[in-house]
């Protein structure tokens, strides 16, 4: 019985105990997918950060390769019996022939950008007429101005070339937190916020306009700035784990991306006010159910649901697609978005501004005076 129980020829002690661990591992968090216990994100993060286990099971098996772990596992359970009986939704991502990040997803999506692309903050990937965008600005794909004008850039270069444009994130657990708060502090960033704003809103606003459908592919936090990009695109998708907010009340100042102006259009006047004037921020579900997002998928399902849609739409008719998107608008967004980058550039000048900022650079209470 020792002999049909032990490790592989030539194997020590401690790395069969490895071996056997890290399988056994993936064998649980792939359980309490599979019973919906938790999504894929919620169960990475719960492994890493209660159990130390560093990277996450899943994001460790796809860096190993989801054929060679199905291997592992396959023999495992001859070693050492049905513990080690390779979960369903392993066998089915192999199958579908998502090995892993050499293969470019598994149960995390990886980039595979084109040839030449030079953007810090953001990678192009081409398939076909679908456009990826990926966001790749560690550690939270925070909005800094130059990450600002890396969109902006990529979005002139595939603006009615391509079909389909996805925005999605390398990070498994934030999409955007936002805006860069210890870039926009600095005193040059400053001066030039009208320029920075006009930048935004102009690319935002013309992929609202184009015959190049937008699909955002929120896989995690959507946090004021991100929120307001997502919201610019022409469909949202959210994974299980996603949450968004609007927290920019907090530091003393208001939505600058068209928050005040796309979120109310979403999702009613109302609730709109609600979220801005609170900061609070909201679950996938309660998303859907606003309006916010067009569809909420488990986590390790976002990104091939996502090209499923941008394959459909893809399809459709160019000009009949902006048409549509033009004439469903709804009011003068553009004259709405230029009474908004007023009423962002006074409160971001004012003191309250300058004590929200300073208060979270330093980690403490914000005490604003209406100044």
């Amino acid at each position: 019985m020792a002999a049909e129980r032990s490790a592989a020829a030539g194997a020590s002690p401690a790395d069969t105990l490895a071996e056997r661990f890290a399988l056994k591992a993936l064998v649980e968090a792939c359980l309490v997918l599979e019973e919906g216990v938790a999504g894929a994100t919620d169960i990475e993060v719960g492994m890493m950060a209660g159990a130390g286990i560093v990277p996450g099971p899943f994001a460790r098996a796809d860096a190993q390769g989801l054929d060679a772990v199905l291997d592992a596992l396959d023999r495992a359970r001859q070693a050492w019996g049905e513990w080690f009986e390779p979960p369903l939704v392993l066998r089915r991502l192999v199958a579908q022939g998502r090995l892993g990040r050499d293969a470019g997803q598994g149960f995390f999506p990886y980039p595979r950008p084109d040839a030449g692309q030079t953007r810090e903050g953001v990678l192009l990937e081409s398939r076909g007429d679908i456009a990826i965008a990926w966001l790749v600005r560690p550690p939270a794909n925070l909005l800094s101005p130059q990450l600002i004008r890396e969109l902006a850039d990529l979005w002139a270069q595939i603006d009615g070339e391509l079909r389909v444009l996805v925005l999605a994130s390398t990070n498994p657990f934030v999409f955007s937190a936002g805006a860069d708060l210890k870039e926009f502090s600095k005193p040059e960033v400053a001066d030039d916020i009208d320029e920075l704003i006009d930048i935004g809103h102009s690319f935002m606003w013309a992929m609202e306009r184009s015959s190049t459908v937008t699909i955002a592919s929120v896989n995690s936090l959507a946090l004021g700035g991100g929120c307001e990009l997502a919201m610019a695109c022409d469909l949202r998708l959210a994974a299980e784990s996603a949450s968004f907010a609007q927290p920019e009340i907090n530091l003393g100042i208001i939505p600058g991306f068209g928050g005040t102006q796309r979120l109310p259009r979403l999702i009613g006047h109302g609730k709109a006010l609600e979220l801005n004037l609170t900061g609070v921020s909201i679950d996938a579900f309660e998303a859907l159910r606003l309006g916010l997002v067009n569809q909420v998928v488990p986590d390790h399902e976002l990104f091939d649901m996502t090209l499923a849609w941008a394959r459909r739409l893809a399809d459709q008719p160019p000009i009949a697609v902006q048409q549509i998107k033009r004439r469903s608008l709804g009011g003068d967004l553009g004259a709405a978005l230029q009474v908004e980058k007023e009423g962002f550039t006074t409160a971001f000048r004012s003191a309250d501004a300058a004590e929200g900022l300073a208060a979270f650079l330093s980690k403490r209470r914000a005490s604003f005076k209406g100044t």
